[in-house]
């Protein structure tokens, strides 16, 4: 493959991983519910919502969560 890799990566650095991946989601979802922030804000609290759907998607693939079939659809 590539000598960028290094395959070192634990279970359970991969679980915490996700673990804060979901609570940074949730944190957005929690701003973009509230009230009286600008539109700006709100744009950027969705995105980086958005982003890490794909991130947990595909940590969640890699640990054979067995409710994601591929991480890319």
């Amino acid at each position: 493959m590539n000598d960028n890799f290094t395959y070192n990566r634990s279970w359970i650095e991969i679980e915490e991983m996700l673990d804060k991946a979901e609570r940074k989601q949730n944190s957005h979802f929690l701003r973009i519910q509230k009230k009286g922030i600008g539109k700006e804000k709100r744009i950027h609290h969705m995105r980086n919502y958005k982003a890490l759907e794909g991130v947990i998607k595909a940590l969640r693939w890699t640990l054979g969560d067995r409710d994601v079939e591929h991480p890319l659809e």
